[in-house]
């Protein structure tokens, strides 16, 4: 069977299994729709957890932008991995302890202010909207390989599917589908690395056979083969870091507490029974997510040293089909600069003429390493599931904070269960339309948007949960203060330094990085904004009102730890 006729069984399977659990689970009431009735157990809850947060970010962009950065590229897998020990120790107990259905509910409530309410939907939607772009992106990269139709028909056919289980199904099918989806894309990744270990390294374990010799003869290491490569093209050795250690940490800084601000993954406590279980399956997911996260570096060496050995120097007549197939996507782009025929890859612009969308890398490894078709079709198969996880999470929390905290608590609080769950699917459906739009229009590289949305979160959630958790005397005040001027401060950053709105659009970024604040990157500078946030909020808090007594005594409860295994609503 050809790649093509293996992908279309694959994926049509999978598909078939999430429309399957999504009509099985369907949601009858809002609790079901928003929580998924709040009694999804430990281990389904933590592998869902895991499927919603390893999204195409983590299964197609950041093994490919680790392949490209090297030692930088360590970043992402130390401020992810460590987001999720901070919430699994910080936060998901306690919010499960409050008993809300949604990020704007707690803050709404925490803070006794409908203001605060709107402020924290308003932040959610913008920090869901820039997520879910690069999950529609991820989408559309995989269709338009594999389904060998355009990107932007790949988008559209990925909306209708993710449209028709997070509609249908609300949180109840999505937590379902999403642990099917955890089972598809943590063996398409493990396999293909497998494969590719044992053949370079001889060594079955990934992780083990990065740093092990090549099984060619030669005795080299290789790490130490991979360095010559790009030495010999020009490039930095790739276990060498280029950025300076201050962007190092507060990048790592703004993904780590970006991943606790995350409104998608923090509902994700609030459907189990008990306090207790939002530890254990916080725990759970991050042991599931090790495994896919600390394999990411073994795939992105293994990926990058097979494409400089197929492609460098090379004919360009010659060329597998693998590589014809990448450039009919427009993700892969040959330009014979100086006619002789050949590729030229290297690290100066003026002579490279081989362009590579970092986005295409995972997908393309098990090509490039002439893997057996069925593996390559399962990889395709693997990206889709963690696209589509996520980005029917980030539709949930779209959807919800629409209908559960603009519309019911705000506008129209006597509106019925239906109407209320009628009310969630149309936003869910008008928010599927936005995706898809970000998602044809993409800003950036999957991983590099999805960093922008961690910095939000931690600019405008962060703060606001962990003082309304932890400092009973934060009020409505500073709070609310705090989240605007945080999330307003990082979109004028992003916007200025990632897009170019003030300085001459896109084309003008890379002449900004000189510019930046405290040398600081677009994708760190959640951390600054977050600082900020905090300043604001207690300097405000000074000079306004405490907190009512009730609410004073709300925040002292749910830190109490004892009896907080029973607890079963709040």
């Amino acid at each position: 069977m050809t790649v093509q006729a293996w992908t279309y069984l694959l994926v049509g399977i999978t598909f078939a299994i999430y429309i399957g659990i999504a009509i099985w689970s369907r949601a009858a009431s809002t609790k079901e729709f928003y929580v998924a009735g709040g009694g999804v157990s430990p281990l389904a809850n933590g592998m869902a957890t895991a499927a919603d947060w390893m999204s195409a970010a983590s299964f197609i962009s950041m093994a490919g932008i680790i392949a490209f950065a090297g030692y930088d590229g360590s970043v992402y897998l130390m401020g992810w991995t460590g987001g999720y020990v901070l919430l699994a120790l910080l936060l998901a107990p306690y919010l499960r302890k409050f008993g809300k259905f949604t990020v704007p509910d707690f803050i709404g409530d925490r803070y006794y202010s409908k203001t605060a309410r709107i402020v924290a939907v308003i932040c959610a939607l913008i920090v869901s909207f820039t997520y879910v772009a690069g999950q529609m992106r991820g989408v559309g990269v995989v269709f338009s390989r594999f389904l060998e139709v355009d990107i932007n028909t790949g988008v559209v056919i990925g909306m209708v599917i993710v449209l028709f289980y997070a509609v249908l199904g609300g949180m109840k099918g999505i937590t379902y589908t999403q642990v099917a989806q955890y089972c598809v894309l943590i063996f398409a990744f493990m396999v293909p690395a497998i494969f590719i270990s044992i053949q370079m390294t001889g060594n079955p374990i990934p992780q083990l056979g990065m740093g092990s010799q090549l099984n060619d003869g030669s005795g080299v290491y290789l790490l130490d083969k991979l360095n010559g490569l790009s030495t010999e093209l020009g490039f930095a050795e790739y276990t060498d870091g280029k950025k300076s250690m201050t962007d190092v940490f507060m990048i790592t800084l703004a993904l780590m507490v970006g991943t606790a601000g995350l409104p998608h993954v923090i509902v994700r406590f609030f459907t189990v029974k008990r306090v207790k279980d939002a530890r254990k399956s916080a725990g759970l997911a991050l042991l599931l997510i090790a495994i896919l996260y600390t394999t990411a570096p073994a795939v992105a060496v293994f990926a990058r040293t097979n494409m400089i050995n197929t492609v460098s120097d090379q004919e360009y007549a010659s060329m597998p089909e693998w590589f014809k197939n990448w450039e009919t996507t427009g993700l892969l782009a040959f330009n014979d600069k100086n006619g002789d025929g050949k590729i030229q890859y290297v690290a100066d612009a003026a002579k490279n003429e081989l362009i590579v969308d970092r986005d295409i890398m995972v997908l393309a490894n098990p090509e490039i390493a002439n893997l057996p078709a069925w593996v390559i079709a399962l990889v395709a198969a693997g990206g889709l599931a963690a696209a589509l996880s996520t980005a029917a999470g980030l539709l949930l929390v779209i959807s919800s904070s629409v209908s559960h905290d603009l519309i019911k608590k705000v506008f129209i609080p006597n509106i019925s269960d239906k109407g209320e769950l009628w009310a969630a699917r149309g936003a869910a459906t008008v928010a599927v339309i936005i995706a898809g739009y970000f998602g044809i229009n993409p800003p950036g590289f999957v991983a590099a948007v999805v960093a922008l949305a961690f910095g939000l979160a931690a600019a405008s959630f962060f703060p606001a949960i962990v003082l309304g958790i932890f400092y009973k005397k934060m009020n409505k005040e500073g709070a609310i203060a705090g989240m605007v001027v945080g999330i307003s401060l990082m979109l004028f950053y992003m916007l200025k330094f990632k897009f170019g709105i003030f300085d001459g659009g896109k084309e003008a970024v890379a002449g900004l990085e000189k510019d930046w604040w405290f040398g600081i990157s677009p994708e760190g500078f959640g951390s600054v904004a977050m600082l900020v946030n905090f300043i604001v909020s207690i300097i405000i808090m000074q000079f306004t009102p405490a907190p009512p007594e009730k609410v004073q005594e709300i925040v002292e409860d749910i830190r109490i730890p004892s009896g907080a295994g029973e607890a079963s609503d709040h």
